[in-house]
Formats: structure tokens, C-alpha cells, sequence
């Protein structure tokens, strides 16, 4: 299994250093591209088909894409008949977002805590891979809270807080049994580090992410009047190339998941 990276996405090609907050707008191209990438994506193969089996049918229904980038999730809710809004703090994102379309999706930029949309105005809410990277969370459940019709459901996605710990969590390997297993330093703890989008060649260039233990998720969802009723973690699609490690690797994958999906409903 290759070498654990800072987040998920590869490297790429230079850009000019700049560090940032949590906005991912002075990486808008190079995440456009990564999630564009010949549909070979976590995003393309895990995510959107888990995501659009949890949410069912949603034509007709107002769909709000809670920190959305450039789109590509809101474009999966459209196609499925989903009436879509997207928003997210980061301009450059939104811009790339309008410009690919389709002009049905209604795209705003704004802090996922001070979106400028009517309260109660949504039937269902989703926030994918950006929660953990919103440094102020409750304010963000809270926002999401009022946009969302009584009844609203809201699904977050999210990085695995449990296995997936920034600088607090690697892969090992135990020759002795030949087990590819997965190293925990801390994980109660809260903690919040830069990321290096380009560590190869653009080590200045940075944003920010919150590790937080699940309780902390469940227990600011209940905050902010929802109740979880649903939970499901979900697995890397990527197989190991031949190789002595290769039947570990893969049996690790199955047992250590990439996501964990939370599903809530507005009480």
C-alpha cells in the first residue's frame, strides 16, 4: 500500500506559494482538475454513488450543496432532478462552478455559517469532504439547521475521523504475520493542522483541517436540533498491484474505511 499522503488528493503541477485560511480558492484549478480527473476518483467511484443510494429520490426537492467547490456534487443532485443550490466561501470555486453549468444550479459564495439564503427553504441538505475543513462547525450546523424544512435531511461526509487523523495516524506493516495494519497516536484529542495542497512543489501553499472525535459531530448535530439516523462507513474502491503485500494491503482496505457517512434529520 503506497505511503499515506496529507489528505487524499495527488500532487500537482507549481503554482505560486500563498497560504490561505480554510478556503480552498488558491487551489480552485488544481481541484477542479483532481475531481475531473477521467472519473477515476474517490469522489466519482466511492462517494457519489454511496451518497445518491442514501439520499433516494430527490427530484423535485431543494437540494442545498453546503461548501460545494466547484460543483461537482451539485451536478450530481441536478442530474438526479434535484432543484440545486451550492455555496462556498471560496469565489474562484464558485466562478469555475457557474462556469461549467448548467445555469439550473443556483450557485452562491458565502461562509458555510452566514449563507444569505431564507430559512427553511430546503428539503435536504449534503456537505461533502468540507466539514472537517470549517473551522467553525457549530456555526455551520447551525446555519444548515435554519436553511433546512422541519423534517430536512442533512448528510455529511466527512474524512474518517476515527482512522484518518492527521499527523496522528499512519500505516504499519507487521512482517511477522504479514499484517498491514493502522496506527492510532491520539484520537479524543481536537486538533487543527496546515495542509500542503503541492508539498513537492509548492510546500508555502496551505489551508487548514480540524480533526474531531465523533462524539464531538454527533453531539453538535444534537445542538442544533438534529437527531443521526443513519451511519455508514465506506471502503477504498483502489486494489494493489502484484506483489508480496498486495493480499494485506487489500484486506486492510476492507477493514479500515476512507469515510464515514453521517445522516441526519432536522427534529
Amino acid at each position: 500500500m503506497q505511503k499515506p499522503k496529507k489528505g487524499i488528493f495527488k500532487p500537482r503541477p507549481k503554482v505560486a506559494p500563498r497560504k490561505q485560511g480554510t478556503s480552498w480558492g488558491h487551489v480552485a484549478d488544481w481541484y477542479h482538475q483532481h475531481v475531473s480527473e477521467s472519473g477515476d476518483t474517490y469522489h466519482e467511484k466511492v462517494i457519489k454513488p454511496n451518497l445518491l443510494r442514501v439520499l433516494g429520490s430527490v427530484r423535485g426537492k431543494r437540494a442545498l450543496d453546503v461548501a460545494c467547490g466547484e460543483g461537482f456534487f451539485s451536478r450530481a443532485l441536478h442530474a438526479e432532478g434535484a432543484i440545486v443550490t451550492g455555496a462556498d466561501i471560496a469565489p474562484e470555486l464558485i466562478k469555475i462552478a457557474k462556469k461549467i453549468g448548467p445555469s439550473e444550479i443556483s450557485y452562491l459564495a458565502g461562509p458555510a455559517e452566514r449563507m444569505p439564503l431564507p430559512d427553511e427553504s430546503f428539503d435536504t441538505a449534503v456537505c461533502v469532504l468540507a466539514l472537517q475543513n470549517i473551522k467553525n462547525l457549530s456555526g455551520a450546523l447551525a446555519q444548515v439547521s435554519h436553511l433546512l424544512k422541519k423534517g430536512g435531511e442533512f448528510v455529511v461526509v466527512l474524512n474518517h475521523p476515527c482512522f484518518r487523523i492527521l499527523r496522528d495516524s499512519t500505516w504499519g506493516f507487521d512482517n511477522a504475520t504479514n499484517i498491514q495494519f493502522r496506527r492510532l497516536d491520539r484520537y479524543l484529542s481536537e486538533s487543527s493542522h496546515e495542509i500542503q495542497m503541492h508539498p513537492g512543489s509548492a510546500p508555502g501553499v496551505t489551508t487548514m483541517s480540524y480533526h474531531r472525535p465523533l462524539q464531538l459531530y454527533i453531539k453538535e448535530l444534537a445542538k442544533h436540533g438534529f437527531a443521526l439516523v443513519g451511519l455508514e462507513e465506506w471502503i477504498s474502491n483502489r486494489v494493489s498491484e502484484k506483489g508480496p503485500r498486495a493480499e494485506a494491503e487489500d484486506r486492510a482496505r476492507k477493514e479500515f474505511p476512507l469515510f464515514l457517512m453521517l445522516n441526519a434529520r432536522k427534529m
